[in-house]
């Protein structure tokens, strides 16, 4: 194992913003007004601006994002939880009824759908659900039929799950995406006593370090394809980064996020290192440490900035943070915690947009298809997110994440 001092003093240095998050307060408005685009009631689900424009597209529910719209309402209830003496903004709203209401239509989705390996995603309000009653049968079941749906994508002959369908059955593709889904398998196995999901879920993730990950820097390529019958490498590529050879900076941060998640389930010691080095990895490529591109090694920048990928690193270091403080680590945790600040400062300081339908503008969808400057639901729900989770570990307090 790397000495975690080390490590800490091998990454790049970060100016210390202290424990103010800017840009926090305006969320609670923003999301009141974009609910009010749809007061007719949920029928299709947003998931992106259209390119420099703030007008979200709502497309059918049967998309990897449809779950984050309803997530993020449940955050928002957690924020009025966590800080119920400045809950000025948004207060009046039922965020909580709003999450169960926008949640009804991803429910049909449990019982079949075409997202591949993004189960863990559609699955995100029902666990929120059970986070608030644990005995929610509705959720519950949910839940568990995600959880068989991505179980039923584990091949032991590659020992991942497949992550997209391909017309050449032969060809198992698994993206890095996939790790940020692997808890959705551990949450079920502890609603049911079933083993065989968290052994699927280690073995995706012992096969993920293996071949996913860059040597040389612990950076990551996108996609995977594997031999269906023998589990040999075929080739490696990054479809929504720059090129096969570049690092998709969203894809860092999903890598980042799913090794903290898997140390957290199973304490094992090689998932918690793969966290530190992908975040390192992360870091030493984000210009100021604020501003994140859309790939690491593409031109264009900020033009093609990715306001989503610094939302989702901004969690994960988050989640590193509160490790390294359990394991008595306040160097490590001080060092994560001020470069999540200073990512949440840096996305406020560019992508907040409050015309916008979104919380957050300068995302990037998919960087070939010319899909950059919008707004993206999964970005706004990690902001969202972020923000409470540094509120609810006691990093910064209530009256900090206003201005």
């Amino acid at each position: 194992m790397q000495d975690q001092s080390k490590a800490t003093e091998a990454l790049p240095q970060v100016t210390n913003n202290g424990d103010q998050v800017e840009g926090e307060p305006e969320t609670l408005p923003q999301i009141t007004n974009t609910r009010n685009e749809w007061e007719g009631g949920p029928v299709n689900l947003p998931q992106v601006t259209n390119h420099g424009d703030q007008v979200a597209k709502h497309l059918v529910t049967d998309q990897w994002t449809a779950g984050f719209f309803p997530a993020t309402l449940y955050e928002m209830a957690r924020r009025n939880d966590l800080c119920p003496n400045t809950a000025s903004f948004g207060a009046e709203v039922d965020w909580l009824q709003l999450g169960r209401e926008w949640s009804s239509i991803v429910l049909p989705l449990a019982d079949g759908n075409s997202q591949g390996g993004d189960q863990g995603f559609l699955s995100l309000p029902f666990v929120a659900e059970l986070a608030i009653n644990p005995t929610n049968e509705t959720a519950i079941t949910t839940v568990n039929k995600f959880a068989a749906l991505m179980a039923a994508r584990y091949d032991p002959s590659v020992g991942c799950t497949r992550s997209w369908n391909s017309t050449n059955s032969a060809d198992f593709q698994v993206t890095i995406d996939n790790m940020a889904n692997l808890d959705l398998l551990y949450t079920t196995a502890n609603l049911t006593g079933n083993s065989t999901l968290k052994a699927i879920a280690t073995s995706h993730a012992n096969t993920t370090i293996q071949n996913h990950f860059r040597a040389s820097n612990h950076s990551t390529w996108q996609v995977v394809h594997y031999n269906a019958t023998t589990g040999a490498v075929i080739d490696k590529t990054t479809y929504q980064g720059y090129a096969n050879w570049s690092t998709w900076s969203r894809g860092q941060s999903w890598a980042m996020l799913g090794y903290g998640s898997m140390y957290l389930r199973t304490g094992a010691e090689q998932y918690l290192e793969t966290a530190r080095l992908a975040s390192q990895s992360f870091l030493s490529n984000v210009p100021t440490n604020t501003f994140v591109p859309a790939d690491f090694d593409a031109p264009g920048f900020p033009a093609t900035a990715d306001t989503s990928a610094g939302a989702i690193a901004a969690t994960a270091l988050i989640q590193l943070a509160t490790i390294e403080r359990s394991l008595q680590n306040n160097t490590g945790s001080d060092y994560y915690i001020v470069a999540a600040v200073n990512l949440l400062n840096g996305i406020s300081e560019l992508g907040w947009q409050p015309t916008w339908n979104s919380l957050l503008s300068n995302g990037t969808d998919n960087y070939p298809a010319g899909n950059y400057q919008t707004g993206l639901v999964y970005g706004d729900y990690y902001y969202v997110k972020a923000g409470n989770d540094l509120i609810a570990n006691g990093f910064i307090t209530c009256a900090s994440a206003t201005r």
